[in-house]
């Protein structure tokens, strides 16, 4: 790749991925091939390890190399919030949790727990399913969050429809449990909606 990777298409960056295995086939031809038979770089990312493989000039090499490339990405970004080191920015609690939910199919409902110095001190994945008024128990995460000592909360959960926009439910169930972590003089920082694109904090909307 002769450019900066940055200024780089999905195309070049997928084809330096490609490199070498299946026949010889020429990178390049083969990436842009894969981009539009999948729709791009996201949906060939997450397609069936079958389907990928029997495309001509992929074979098991590269089709591992494609498949290991989602996972390397999360491991990444949630490498940006490390157990016991302060939150550095906004923008690195975002990235953490856009790689533990973004992908997911099914509603996951999680916190970040933090010490009074905002230090991570771990994040639990609390409730699955549709995130209402029923299916997400305060005592849970009061519970948790005395168990890890914690001085602050910022709650997390996904839309699998990847529209981040906050629902009525998600703001009703964000002030239940401002509401029950304040009875035991812990803060909570936020609220983050995970979507496709990105992160929607209730708190920059006014909700706390």
């Amino acid at each position: 790749m002769q450019r900066d990777v940055k200024t780089a298409s999905d195309a070049e960056l997928l084809a330096a991925c490609l490199r070498g295995g299946s026949g010889g086939r020429d990178a390049a031809a083969l990436a842009n091939r894969l981009l539009d038979r999948f729709g791009g770089l996201r949906p060939l990312l997450h397609a069936d390890a079958r389907r990928v493989r029997e495309e001509p000039g992929v074979g098991g090499v590269r089709a591992r190399a494609l498949a290991s490339l989602p996972e390397l990405a999360r491991r990444y970004f949630e490498a940006s919030l490390t157990v016991g080191e302060p939150i550095r920015s906004p923008a690195d609690t975002s990235a953490f949790l856009l790689a533990r939910l973004r992908h997911l199919e099914h509603e996951l409902f999680g916190c970040l727990y933090l010490d009074n110095r905002h230090r991570v001190l771990a994040f639990r994945e609390l409730f699955r399913g549709t995130i209402d008024g029923t299916s997400v128990y305060p005592r849970e995460v009061v519970k948790e969050a005395l168990a890890v000592n914690a001085a602050a909360v910022i709650l997390a959960h996904n839309h699998p429809s990847g529209v981040a926009e906050p629902s009525q439910a998600d703001e009703r169930i964000t002030r239940r449990l401002k509401a029950a972590l304040e009875l035991v003089d812990i803060r909570l920082l936020d609220h983050l909606i995970v979507g496709d694109g990105g992160t929607t904090s209730l708190a920059a909307r006014g909700v706390l």
